[in-house]
């Protein structure tokens, strides 16, 4: 019974006694503090969508004939231009079918210079002479023939790039098709998105937010699957991005890809504080700061969603001072 007394005889001592911080808040001086005026936007909605950053170009590098790699320049992460040679081949039947076809080339020079000057004397007939041109047609064809199949023996890179992967040696033997490097260019840069759905189709040309490391960058979007993955009912995106970002091939991004618009009240992030698990922010109503607990939605760069706790119209204070406190006497200054 004594503890019961004690404790009933606090909760009067707390309740009557009187309000000496407020009244000393509300005779403090004004002070000064900048506000906004809360007002209803309509704003784009956005729905983040995952993906990786490729190189728009990107080539597998192969050979076109069988030969032998006699000199491989190539290293992982190594930087090309384009036309430069990165790899020797040979092949000495190659060199031989060459060899071939320029002295059966010669040959046939040599016969139609023959049957041409016994033309002119009356000793053959014409028809010697057209028969040595059409040879001499089908020798210099696989002249050709030959050193195109001798160009093939020198394997450049197509444009500036980095070579990301290399799988010959010196020595080895190359064959058509089978990989001997990949490459990657390093110009032009591209994100790669897997876009449910659900989600509704943009054309192309469109303007796409892409979020890389915290920077938030536009890019253009270039492709479009017009069919849907069974698997993961996805389309897959590609979206240009400009060279001046910082994206780099095989970097994590995120699509900001639109979906709608929608009206929200929104204040600056700077107009918020909070304290504990509460959300606050000051208004300004009859010349005093009056502390409102709001509930917040979706963070836009500077700006902030206010799902719940203000009205349009409302003046909210920007940075409110650290001394601020609920009932003190503002002035709003510009």
């Amino acid at each position: 019974m004594k503890s019961l007394s004690v404790i009933f005889g606090l909760v009067l001592l707390v309740g009557c006694s009187p309000s000496e911080p407020n009244a000393t808040v509300a005779e403090s001086p004004p002070l000064d503090v900048r506000v906004v005026k809360v007002s209803f936007n309509t704003i784009p909605h956005t729905q983040a969508v995952s993906g990786i950053v490729r190189p728009v170009d990107r080539a597998m590098i192969a050979a076109n004939i069988m030969g032998t790699v006699k000199v491989a320049r190539l290293a992982v992460g190594q930087s090309v231009s384009a036309g430069e040679i990165l790899i020797e081949m040979k092949a000495e039947e190659l060199d031989a079918r060459l060899a071939q076809a320029r002295a059966t080339l010669a040959q046939a020079d040599r016969d139609h210079a023959r049957e041409s000057a016994l033309v002119a004397k009356g000793a053959a007939a014409q028809e010697a002479v057209l028969a040595s041109q059409d040879r001499g047609r089908i020798a210099r064809a696989a002249v050709q023939e030959a050193e195109a199949m001798q160009a093939y023996m020198k394997i450049a890179a197509p444009f500036d790039g980095v070579i990301t992967s290399d799988y010959v040696n010196p020595g080895d033997l190359a064959s058509p098709g089978k990989p001997l490097f990949e490459l990657e260019g390093t110009s032009l840069l591209r994100a790669e998105v897997l876009v449910p759905e659900s989600l509704p189709i943009q054309s192309l040309g469109s303007t796409i937010a892409v979020k890389i490391e915290g920077d938030t960058v536009n890019g253009e979007l270039s492709e479009l699957s017009p069919s849907t993955d069974p698997n993961s009912r996805t389309r897959l995106a590609k979206i240009d991005l400009p060279s001046s970002s910082s994206a780099r091939s095989g970097k994590f991004v995120r699509a900001l890809w639109p979906v709608g618009e929608f009206t929200t009240l929104r204040i600056p992030t700077t107009a918020l504080s909070t304290f504990g698990q509460m959300e606050r922010v000051f208004v300004v109503s009859d010349g005093r700061a009056q502390l409102r607990i709001v509930k917040t939605g979706t963070t836009e760069e500077s700006h902030i969603e206010i799902v719940s706790g203000l009205e349009s119209g409302e003046l909210v204070i920007v940075a409110p001072p650290s001394t601020l406190r609920d009932g003190q006497p503002v002035e709003i200054i510009k």
